[in-house]
Formats: C-alpha cells, sequence, structure tokens
C-alpha cells in the first residue's frame, strides 16, 4: 500500500470488506463491489470514465483442451514494469468458451492532490 499522505492522487489503502488494495478516493471497491463511502457525491461517478476496455472470447478447438493464463501488466511512461498480477487461470474443454474484459476506469483528481516531487 501507498505511503503517501491521504491528501495524494495515488494514495491507498486496504478494502474493509476482501482486504484488496484499492485508492483511498473510492467510494466503492473495484474487487467486491462493496460500497465504502456513502458520502461522496453524484458527481464523482459522473466524472469517471472507461479510457481502455478490451474484450475477446476463447473458445476450444474440436480435437482437445488448453489451458490459459490471464496476466495484467501495467508499465509506467519508460516502459518499467511497475505490477503485474495473475488474474486468473483455467483450461477450456472442447464445446466450452471463456470470455475476458479488461477495463481500466479513471477519474480526474481532486485538487491539491497532486504528487510531489
Amino acid at each position: 500500500m501507498s505511503t503517501a499522505r491521504p491528501d495524494v492522487a495515488g494514495t491507498t489503502r486496504s478494502c474493509p470488506h476482501c482486504k484488496t488494495t484499492i485508492l483511498q478516493s473510492s467510494a466503492i471497491c473495484p474487487a467486491c463491489r462493496g460500497h465504502l463511502r456513502f458520502d461522496a457525491p453524484a458527481s464523482d461517478a459522473a466524472q469517471r470514465f472507461v479510457p481502455l476496455k478490451v474484450e475477446g472470447t476463447l473458445n476450444a478447438p474440436d480435437d482437445g483442451a488448453f489451458e490459459y493464463t490471464m496476466v495484467v501488466v501495467i508499465r509506467n511512461e519508460r516502459g518499467e514494469e511497475v505490477g503485474r498480477h495473475v488474474a486468473g487461470v483455467g483450461a477450456v474443454f472442447p464445446g466450452e468458451s471463456r470470455s475476458f474484459s479488461v477495463a481500466v476506469e479513471a477519474a480526474p483528481a481532486a485538487p491539491g492532490k497532486r504528487r510531489r516531487h
């Protein structure tokens, strides 16, 4: 978790429901969808946007199964890896399919919540 001050953009905390690391500013946990702050203004939700969304489906071939691993990697502006997470693993058998969706949700940071260099 982040050791930055709570008034700095990107500060994190643990969700009290599922213990996932989330943004301090989150009103709803993106992992378990538990409500965290009931005092959040409705304008917070209106400012959220999705700058990236990718969807796809894997269909198993008729002649056998295959295994898959879904990995999410985050890189900074220099191409350095800053995060890696295995989101799921499994197998797809003949006649089955799996659909995957990856979305990046974003919202403007509140005024005064800028990282200091």
